[in-house]
């Protein structure tokens, strides 16, 4: 049996329930550090070109010559896969050029896995138990309590502020539809891996074309050295990352897993605390106590 049968077989069963709950876990401390690898000294468009290309050039081999050949009716679905997904990094940039991380980071997050389970009740026919709705609230209290406090205290940029919050909006908007659209992509297909491995070649193609040209732009430029050896690192975050939640939306319920991903905001915040040494206080404390709290009675309360 290969590793692909073996996951097939587990859709529907309690076992692939509980690997998908891992898997959602799992995506969620690596979208955290992700988002650490995007966040250092370099241009983030710049160390975001480098992990696509990393990605894309890692997944092409396997695209190409190792999983089966995608059936006709999948390219269609690539071709909207790809543009959902270069949208929602160009409305990612805008909102995060206008706007503080801080602020703007939530409201995506926040706003994405309330339109993800609206989605996946309009094309998968999930349905949220009360309890489970009750552990929504929880999470997005948490969330967006996160996005106030930090909007409380921030000194910068303030004029730019209902722009880039449009922007926030619209961003988890994208979130949630490039996380339904992908499960059904990788639902459509035949084998999961060959999803995964054409997702990842086709999504690497634009942006490593724009930050060449940003970069060759520059009147410093940075030294190519350690953006590669970033792009590389993240290109196999990302691999763990996004194929985890793909592959975790093949298995199980897509609005469960867009739920668990959120508490992302929490791995975040311990990555900014442990890691980049920034200040965390008892008050963020509490609101990322409120995000686990909500994944967790979703979780339990399925």
């Amino acid at each position: 049996m290969t590793l692909s049968d073996w996951l097939l077989s587990l859709e529907g069963t309690e076992a692939g329930h509980q690997l998908a709950l891992a898997l959602a876990v799992l995506a969620a401390l690596l979208h955290a550090v992700f988002g650490a690898l995007q966040k250092g000294k370099h241009d983030p468009w710049l160390s975001r070109g480098a992990i696509d290309g990393s990605y894309g050039i890692m997944a092409a081999p396997f695209a190409l010559f190792v999983v089966p050949w995608p059936e006709p009716h999948m390219w269609p679905i690539f071709g909207w896969v790809f543009l959902i997904h270069l949208s929602y990094k160009i409305l990612q940039a805008q909102a995060y050029t206008k706007g503080a991380y801080t602020v703007v980071y939530p409201v995506v997050r926040g706003t994405s896995p309330l339109f993800t389970v609206v989605a996946a009740y309009l094309l998968f026919s999930e349905i949220f138990t009360p309890v489970q709705w009750l552990g929504v609230a929880v999470l997005l209290s948490g969330i967006f309590g996160l996005a106030v406090y930090n909007l409380r205290y921030l000194e910068v940029n303030r004029e730019n502020l209902p722009s880039a919050l449009m922007l926030a909006v619209a961003t988890g908007l994208f979130v949630a539809l490039y996380t339904t659209y992908d499960a059904y992509g990788i639902r459509a297909a035949a084998d999961p891996f060959t999803f995964l491995a054409w997702f990842f070649m086709l999504d690497g193609v634009v942006l490593p074309i724009y930050a060449f040209l940003r970069w060759r732009a520059m009147p410093a430029r940075p030294a190519p050295g350690p953006l590669f050896l970033r792009g590389i690192v993240g290109g196999v975050v990302a691999f763990f990352s996004f194929g985890s939640i793909l592959m975790a939306t093949r298995l199980d319920k897509v609005g469960e897993a867009a739920v668990l991903r959120e508490t992302s905001t929490v791995f975040a915040a311990l990555i900014g605390w442990l890691v980049l040494k920034e200040t965390v206080g008892p008050r963020r404390i509490a609101l990322m106590t409120l995000i686990a709290a909500g994944a967790v009675i979703v979780e339990m309360g399925g």
